[in-house]
């Protein structure tokens, strides 16, 4: 069930150094043991416990899914039932996506576009809008990505949302200091010389990424008619990203930091019933 969609040219120095990166990327996960390819074609979830338990029920829903990198949890929805349609600006990530559901053949398909700039391609409106984990900190301008978010959503419809908390955000890539400040409006840029899935891959590519406080994702979404209606903070991550980790239970801690401070965060958003679809008037990034 694939499609082919023109992607405009229209973007930033930003956006085009992060796809660049996010190319780089893609063409070294799909074959690392942290995304565990061969395990999930044999029918394991690559959703996580907080994924999950946020998403329930979803037989029958369609879902858009913003930034599925190369497909795993849009593919792992699909398998539970729904009808998904992910969105990456990552070709090689599309690409590889759609030759997982060339293999399995499920309910999804998948667009290769900036999600900023999704309405250009893309028409219709989904029962769940899903996005979920180290997804926000490439936006620059929130107000244009919660608009996208409430535009593709039904009336009533949700937003199911999971992220690293910002205050994970602030601290050093060793995770042993505050290296920036929660409320950093300038983008932190940094020169990436390897990759949290495969650190031997060598991988290069220069990345663009803004830390966003709670208060300002709230406010983006409240002011496109979004109705925060679940929020929870976690004190720990379903992933081992850290350089110096104790797990317990599937559940993995900073090293010294065990409990002291929040590392994700989810919430859910019904977007209200008398909210029409909004303009995008102008396009982002």
């Amino acid at each position: 069930m694939s499609e082919s969609f023109e992607v405009s040219n229209n973007e930033s120095a930003e956006v085009r150094s992060n796809r660049e990166l996010w190319n780089n990327l893609s063409s070294v996960h799909p074959s690392s043991a942290f995304y565990d390819v061969p395990r999930f074609l044999t029918g394991q979830s690559a959703l996580n416990c907080i994924e999950q338990e946020l998403l329930g029920d979803i037989t029958g829903k369609t879902i858009l899914h913003l930034q599925c990198h190369f497909g795993l949890g849009t593919l792992s929805m699909a398998r539970m039932g729904a009808i998904v349609t992910g969105v990456d600006f990552s070709e090689v990530a599309i690409q590889k996506a759609r030759e997982l559901n060339g293999q399995l053949k499920l309910k999804a398909n998948f667009v290769e576009q900036d999600v900023n700039r999704l309405d250009e391609v893309l028409q219709g409106e989904f029962d769940i809008v899903f996005a979920s984990f180290g997804i926000i900190g490439w936006h620059k301008d929130l107000a244009r990505w919660a608009r996208i978010v409430s535009h593709f959503l039904k009336a009533d419809g949700k937003f199911v949302f999971a992220e690293f908390h910002p205050t994970f955000w602030m601290l050093s890539e060793d995770h042993s200091r505050v290296a920036y400040s929660y409320f950093q409006a300038d983008a932190i840029v940094e020169e990436n010389q390897k990759s949290y899935a495969a650190p031997e891959a060598g991988v290069l590519g220069t990345s663009y990424c803004w830390n966003h406080g709670l208060a300002e994702v709230f406010q983006a979404l409240e002011q496109e008619g979004l109705t925060v209606m679940n929020f929870r903070e976690y004190d720990f991550s379903p992933y081992p990203i850290f350089q110096a980790t104790t797990e317990k239970e599937g559940r993995y801690y900073i090293q010294g930091m065990e409990h002291l401070v929040p590392l994700v965060y989810s919430l859910t958003a019904r977007k209200n019933k008398t909210q029409g679809t909004p303009r995008l008037k102008e396009n982002g990034p």
